[in-house]
This record gives C-alpha cells, sequence and structure tokens, in this order.
C-alpha cells in the first residue's frame, strides 16, 4: 500500500497522525541531513503499522515534504 505523509521538522514530539483523506503527518526532531529525517519517518511509520523496517521503502520526495512510502 503507498502512503502519502506530510513531514513536520523539529518537532518538540515525535508523532504520526492520521489525516480523513488517508494521508499521514509524521512529526519528527531529526534534522534533514544525510537523509537521518528520512530513516526516522521509516522507524516511526514502521511502528505505526507495526511492521518491520526492511517492509518499508521512500518511494517519491526524498528531499520534499511531501512524500510517498510503500508498506509492504
Amino acid at each position: 500500500m503507498r502512503i502519502n505523509v506530510q513531514v513536520k521538522l523539529g518537532s518538540k514530539k515525535e508523532s504520526v497522525e492520521r489525516q480523513s483523506d488517508g494521508s499521514l503527518i509524521v512529526r519528527v526532531n531529526a534534522p534533514p541531513v544525510e537523509g537521518r529525517a528520512n530513516e526516522r519517518i521509516i522507524e516511526l511509520l514502521s511502528d505505526y503499522f507495526d511492521s518491520p523496517k526492511s517492509k518499508i521503502s521512500l518511494i517519491q520526495g526524498a528531499k520534499s515534504k511531501k512524500k510517498v512510502f510503500e508498506v509492504l
């Protein structure tokens, strides 16, 4: 399944929130340097979907605040 994600960087509290349209808002405190924020987003999505990190991949938006992830 493909998930649209909007990222909020620099949050004090990390969280994953589902929107009414089915997309997610992910708040992370990791900096967007060398892919650290993307790695942290995958960790948070792994916990949210109770799926291993290896089953979650970034499909689109590596350097954007709007991303598409695939969860197998």
